[in-house]
């Protein structure tokens, strides 16, 4: 029954790494980091270029796709979604490394998630260029193992999206998701004790959507890329104070595995914690063609 199930109680608090950001926020910002909270930090290259970058992990769906045999679709997961973040402030992506840790190293597993991580690199053009990989038994319980990656980017200052051109009545463009991506995961398990789900669109890798931002940034306001939060709280990061962004929820057709989550999980919770269907989202004055999913209102 929905409303039996919230990531909190999943063991995942948002409010808490919220708060993490802004304890460390002084911190950071004194090293003379830009960028910090946002999908990519910058930092100056020289005069007119910065670098981008952004860290992540595949999180707890490595256990869900270790146990179903899909460790490869998790290497796409970790490669596309450091990418997204990157490309958010308009940069160009230009190499990747990884980092794979375990209680016992298994040369399958790892191989299985690089290959999918490469994939990815060479469809997006950025090299491999290195990793590192840890066998940490005092720290990581058997079978146990995890992923993450860095991507560094390239943006000229002149290009950069920040959401400072942000404006009432731009409207909110949606570009759809293959499905839950890689947030959220802890609660799909707790859910899957209940019901199982075997739909492709449980464990479908992250998208890239370095073609569409491509296509779509000469237009754009600003991106973000719809990880954990959900559609509003990855919108707050780049929507400027005395704005917010009015979402129709019904403007889109969610995919199947949502409809099974709704029947566990409140849609309040669903709404804070998954994509829904909306993996990555554009904010501009003159959206054309593309799917228009809310716009910017006075806050």
């Amino acid at each position: 029954m929905a409303g039996e199930r919230t990531y909190e109680a999943a063991g995942v608090s948002i409010a808490t790494a919220d708060a993490v950001v802004e304890r460390l926020r002084t911190a950071v910002e004194s090293t003379g980091a830009k960028g910090f909270g946002a999908f990519a930090g910058l930092h100056p290259l020289d005069d007119d270029t910065l670098l981008a970058a952004s860290t992540d992990s595949v999180g707890t769906k490595l256990i869900l796709a270790r146990q179903r045999g899909a460790l490869r679709l998790c290497g796409a997961d970790l490669a596309a979604h450091c990418i997204n973040d990157v490309i958010t402030c308009g940069a160009d992506p230009l190499f990747f490394l990884d980092y794979v840790a375990a209680n016992r190293i298994d040369l399958e597993a790892v191989a299985d998630l690089v290959e999918g991580a490469a994939e990815v690199c060479r469809e997006a053009g950025v090299a491999l260029i290195g990793g590192e990989t840890a066998e940490l038994p005092g720290i990581y319980r058997e079978d146990e193992l995890d992923f993450a990656g860095t991507c560094v980017g390239r943006v000229e200052r002149a290009r950069l999206l920040d959401g400072s051109a942000i404006r009432e009545g731009d409207r909110v463009v949606g570009l759809p998701s293959a499905g839950v991506h890689a947030n959220g995961f802890t609660l799909v398990r707790r859910v899957i004790a209940d019901e199982d789900y075997v739909g492709d669109d449980l464990l479908a890798p992250t998208r890239l959507y370095l073609a569409d931002v491509r296509r779509l940034r000469d237009r754009a306001h600003a991106f973000a890329h719809v990880t954990g939060g959900g559609i509003l709280g990855n919108l707050e990061r780049v929507v400027p104070d005395g704005l917010r962004a009015e979402i129709d929820w019904d403007a889109w057709e969610r995919p199947a595995v949502f409809g099974w989550l709704a029947r566990h999980v409140d849609e309040d919770e669903l709404r804070r914690v998954f994509n829904l269907g909306i993996g990555y989202l554009t904010v501009m004055a003159e959206p054309g063609t593309e799917l228009v999913i809310g716009r910017i209102v006075r806050a």
